[in-house]
């Protein structure tokens, strides 16, 4: 998840709470006091819309995978601020008088109080569910690179072993060669030691041809 986003979600959640607790004052005051706490409020409402505007910025530059989470987040984020601005308009528009004020705060601000706190609580659980969800996509996405990492491995071992059967199957393409040239030069070996006991027999054979010729002639 973005960093940047995360700074502003801090910032944000702290804001919105801060704002609660505002709004439960503000709704015990009234006159000139009421209004300069109603001042603070729409400055920090202010502050929290600018905060969302960034957030909604900073989510939709971001790869569509983590976008969808970051907004998901952001519509409860809105939805919480939405709410706090019709509360501080409930208080800025209600002119009560202490008796009905005094019942409002023995009742009625007692049950906005646990509504607000119910709703936050709801927004955080959602916060929560969404950073699960961030999680398992992180772990997706490692998943991921790991297995395609692995595949870059494989493809690497099996072009070396394509590289190392190709020379394999060179030598061999040599080593036959090698073998036919070896072939030839017996076969003409051979040749010629035939050739030269042929010679040499044909030789033989004259000899004793003269030497018969030599004994006849001397012996007659």
């Amino acid at each position: 998840m973005s960093e940047v986003f995360e700074g502003y979600e801090r910032q944000y959640c702290e804001l919105s709470a801060n704002l609660s607790r505002r709004c439960t004052s503000a709704s015990a005051l009234d006159g000139e006091l009421k209004k300069q706490k109603l001042s603070e409020i729409k400055v920090a409402l202010e502050d929290a819309e600018s905060l969302i505007r960034k957030m909604d910025l900073e989510a939709r530059s971001l790869p569509p995978n983590v976008k969808a989470v970051l907004l998901a987040k952001l519509r409860e984020y809105k939805s919480d601020l939405n709410n706090l601005k019709s509360e501080v308009k409930r208080i800025a528009s209600g002119n009560l008088n202490a008796a009905a004020r005094d019942e409002l705060l023995e009742s009625g601000l007692s049950d906005a109080v646990t509504a607000s706190a119910d709703h936050r609580s709801r927004l955080m659980t959602s916060t929560e569910r969404l950073n699960q969800s961030d999680e398992r996509i992180k772990d997706s996405r490692r998943t991921m690179l790991e297995t395609e990492e692995l595949g870059v491995s494989l493809l690497q071992d099996l072009h070396q072993q394509r590289q190392s059967l190709l020379r394999g199957h060179n030598t061999l393409h040599g080593v036959d060669d090698n073998l036919g040239r070896s072939k030839r030069v017996l076969g003409n070996m051979s040749r010629r030691m035939n050739r030269n006991k042929w010679i040499i027999g044909a030789v033989i054979v004259a000899l004793l041809v003269a030497v018969i010729l030599i004994l006849y002639f001397k012996l007659r």
